[in-house]
C-alpha cells in the first residue's frame, strides 16, 4: 500500500492520520487480543513492523494483549534433539520430552523476544506464561476421533484445553501502561504443565477480557472459500458450514473454531489476517482497508 512507502507525501500521511482517527476515538481504552504468528514472527522486516503496530495502538489509547505461538522454533529444537513433530487434527502430540521443548521455546526464547522487540520499539512489554500467578488453567485435552462412537478419543499427550483464565493479571499490566505478551502454557490442577494451542488461548483470552476484537495473524490472506477466493466477512453460519463441507481443515481447524467461539461469546468482532502484509495491524484496525475476514460477534 502506497501509504505506507516513506516516499508518501506529507499530504497523504496528513490523509491517513485523518482517517484513523475516528477508529482511535472509537476504540479508546478497549482491549484487542492478538495471536501473533506465523511469517510475522519469522521474516526480520514484518517482526519490526508487528511491534512497531502494537506500541502505536498502545500509544493511541488502545490495551493490546498479545498471545504468541513459536511452532517453526519449537521444530528447530525438536530436530536437534533428533525428534520428529507429530500432529493430530491441527494439535501438537506432547509427549514429556517435547513439553520440555515447548516450555523451553515459547516461554523462554520466544516470549523473550517479542518483549524485546516491542521495548526496542518504544513500548513496555512484559512476558507471561500461564503458569505465573496460575494465570490460565487447564486439563488434559482428549481429541474425538472422526467417525467413531462419542468418548472414542485420542491421548496426544501433555496437551490442554482451558478450564479457567484468571484476567487480574493482564488488567494490571493494562493500568502501568504495560503490554502483555503471552506465552500459551497451561497448569493442570497439581502443578502439571501443558502445551495449549496459541489460537485456543487468544480466544478465550478474548472472551474473558470481553475484548473488542481478536485478531489471528496467519500465513494466508484470511478465510477462503473452495474456489481459494477471499471472503472478506463471514458469519460463524457460514464457518460451520465451511467446516462440515471440508473447505476449512487442519492447522486451520483450531484457528477457525478459536474465532467462532469468541464471536458467539461476547467478542464483537474477530479478524483472520494476513500475517505477511507490513503493517497488517494498523491496516485492519485504523483503516478502511482490510487485511483479510472478519467474522461478526453476535
Amino acid at each position: 500500500m502506497p501509504a505506507l512507502s516513506p516516499a508518501a507525501t506529507p499530504a497523504l500521511k496528513a490523509e491517513i492520520l485523518a482517517e484513523a482517527l475516528p477508529y482511535i476515538r472509537t476504540f479508546s481504552g478497549k482491549t484487542f487480543v492478538i495471536k501473533y504468528g506465523g511469517n510475522a514472527m519469522t521474516d526480520p522486516h514484518l517482526k519490526d513492523c508487528f511491534a512497531r503496530d502494537v506500541v502505536l495502538l498502545k500509544l493511541v489509547g488502545l490495551n493490546p494483549v498479545v498471545v504468541h505461538g513459536g511452532g517453526p522454533q519449537i521444530e528447530n529444537l525438536l530436530a536437534r534433539v533428533g525428534k520428529k513433530g507429530e500432529f493430530v487434527q491441527g494439535m501438537r502430540v506432547t509427549d514429556a520430552e517435547t513439553m520440555e521443548v515447548v516450555e523451553m521455546v515459547l516461554g523462554g526464547q520466544v516470549n523473550k523476544e517479542i518483549v524485546n522487540l516491542i521495548n526496542q520499539s518504544g513500548g513496555k512489554a512484559i512476558g507471561l506464561t500461564g503458569k505465573d500467578a496460575n494465570f490460565i488453567r487447564a486439563r488434559k485435552l482428549l481429541i474425538q476421533k472422526k467417525d467413531a462412537p462419542l468418548g472414542d478419543v485420542i491421548d496426544i499427550g501433555q496437551v490442554g484445553e482451558v478450564t479457567q483464565i484468571d484476567p487480574s493479571p493482564i488488567a494490571l499490566l493494562d493500568q502501568g501502561d504495560f503490554i502483555p505478551v503471552i506465552a500459551p502454557i497451561g497448569v493442570g490442577e497439581l502443578g502439571e504443565t501443558y502445551n495449549i494451542n496459541a489460537d485456543v488461548v487468544a480466544g478465550k483470552l478474548a472472551e474473558v477480557l470481553k475484548a473488542e476484537k481478536l485478531v489471528l495473524l496467519t500465513n494466508t490472506p484470511g478465510v477462503l472459500d473452495k474456489a481459494g477466493n477471499l471472503l472478506t466477512g463471514i458469519t460463524p453460519a457460514q464457518v460451520d458450514d465451511m467446516v462440515s463441507d471440508g473447505t476449512l481443515s487442519g492447522g486451520m481447524l483450531p484457528k477457525i473454531s478459536s474465532a467462532i467461539d469468541a464471536a458467539r461469546n461476547g467478542v464483537k468482532s474477530v479478524h483472520i489476517i494476513d500475517g505477511r502484509v507490513e503493517h497488517c495491524l494498523l491496516l485492519e484496525i485504523l483503516t478502511d482497508h482490510g487485511v483479510g475476514t472478519m467474522i461478526k460477534g453476535h
